[in-house]
């Protein structure tokens, strides 16, 4: 399946977003994250479709083929929210089950804690509650150094598209869909307008700065984590547990694959996400569970 020519466009929220919609079933919205589209969802896109699902992925705004907004206020949490919403709500899309990775993953925990109603099951990858203890630890904020590089406008975007991308190359590790990544890249306006998702949702606050705690979250959630990433700890995706009644958490450990574990494991994950949306998954299972 060719996922680089998109299904549909969709207007929501003011903009016209590219959309792979394909398959028939139950939905199942596919959200990426940095510096990818749904270009990323290659391997998952027809085998979820063949097993009897209905697959939507489009590109985020900022991302791919979709809009690029140059104002960093453009990339707030709600806006992004409203993107998100507005195109199920285009798309006739109720309640679809929901995988968010990386950036995805941060806005999807938004969306199945505000939107309850609009959410069957969530598979977060390599993303963990947004509240949870593991993100404030020592390690997390040194992998995280980048979220600070980043907010330096010019500077990173610089740094990054040198030498033909040999600063994105490095920050990657040569791992995930570089070469997707730096043909959309490369377009004018689009680094700057994908850096702005961390200059507007990362920008370094004083620690006395109180936020709203998310509401509770009560559908099924499993987390993923992969012993090859090097940005976010697994304390940062295995201890959501804190946040997350019980019956409501699970969590698996794949190993031998990075950040971009869709891409290393694509069979492993293409099993789990089957069998957790399709609720064979059973409930209850041990907090590490790993898989190869």
């Amino acid at each position: 399946m060719n996922v680089s020519a998109p299904t549909t466009m969709v207007d929501a929220n003011g903009l016209r977003f590219p959309v792979v919609d394909c398959g028939a079933g139950p939905p199942i919205l596919l959200l990426h994250g940095f510096p990818n589209s749904r270009h990323l969802w290659r391997h998952q896109i027809p085998v979820l479709a063949a097993a009897g699902f209905r697959v939507i992925a489009p590109d985020l705004r900022g991302f791919g083929d979709a809009p690029k907004p140059q104002a960093t206020d453009a990339y707030q949490l709600p806006t992004l929210l409203q993107d998100v919403i507005g195109i199920l709500d285009t798309l006739d899309v109720d309640r679809p089950h929901i995988i968010g990775h990386d950036w995805g993953a941060a806005v999807a925990w938004r969306i199945v804690a505000y939107y309850p109603h609009r959410v069957g099951r969530f598979m977060s990858l390599s993303v963990g509650h947004p509240e949870n203890s593991g993100w404030e630890t020592l390690r997390q904020r040194e992998l995280f150094w980048y979220h600070l590089y980043f907010q330096f406008a010019g500077v990173a975007e610089e740094w990054l598209s040198h030498d033909n991308w040999t600063g994105l190359r490095i920050w990657t590790r040569g791992q995930g869909d570089l070469d997707s990544a730096i043909s959309a890249l490369a377009r004018p306006g689009a680094l700057t307008a994908a850096l702005n998702w961390y200059r507007a949702l990362s920008k370094p606050r004083p620690v006395s700065v109180d936020t709203p705690a998310l509401p509770p979250i009560s559908c099924p959630v499993l987390g993923i984590w992969s012993d090859g990433d090097v940005f976010i700890s697994e304390a940062a995706v295995k201890n959501s547990v804190e946040k997350l009644p019980g019956a409501a958490w699970q969590y698996e450990r794949i190993t031998g694959a990075g950040h971009w574990l869709m891409l290393d494991k694509p069979d492993t994950l293409n099993h789990l996400a089957i069998e957790f949306l399709s609720g064979q998954l059973a409930s209850g299972s041990p907090q590490v569970s790993v898989r190869r």
